[in-house]
């Protein structure tokens, strides 16, 4: 009988493995020059949420003084108190403006407005809890040392 060959059980290594192919490098691209951006203060979280919250109670003051206007309009026997409709939309328009500058960049001067967190928290005589909330919460947020010094920051350089 012939004698049995053994077979490798790992195959054979080759001496020079395959390469990846190379590939043409992309011609230099332009280099853009870009302007130096002008920031202000960082702006804190606070200040942001406080931005957002006012722009949510804005809106739905505009909504719920709408409703009740026209609510009030269509009963005809409260067509005389239908007026009354229009302080949560005047005070809406005014958060929707305060927010948009509270949140734009490169940021406005602005001021702290206990003015509107004090009419929103008033605006629960018209049933908006919402906003009565976003009042009390930018109230706090306003007592915060670093919404302080941002908004001073702000008000200082805006002087400048």
């Amino acid at each position: 009988m012939p004698a049995k060959k053994s077979v490798p059980l790992t195959p054979p290594v080759e001496a020079n493995p395959p390469t990846a192919p190379v590939l043409p490098t992309p011609p230099a691209m332009a280099t853009v020059v870009s302007q130096p951006v002008a920031t202000g203060p960082e702006k804190p979280g606070l200040v942001t949420a406080l931005a957002i919250l006012t722009l949510v109670s804005g809106v739905i003051n505009i909504m719920a003084g709408l409703g009740a206007s026209i609510g009030m309009a269509l009963s005809l026997v409260l067509l005389c108190i239908a007026p009354l409709g229009l302080l949560p939309i005047v005070l809406g328009i005014f958060e929707i403006l305060y927010a948009i500058k509270l949140l734009s960049f490169p940021p406005q001067p602005v001021h702290l407005n206990q003015t509107i967190a004090i009419l929103e928290i008033c605006c629960f005589l018209f049933g908006n809890f919402l906003s009565c909330i976003v009042g009390v919460v930018a109230l706090v947020f306003y007592s915060d040392t670093t919404v302080k010094t941002y908004f001073a920051r702000i008000g200082a350089a805006a002087l400048s």
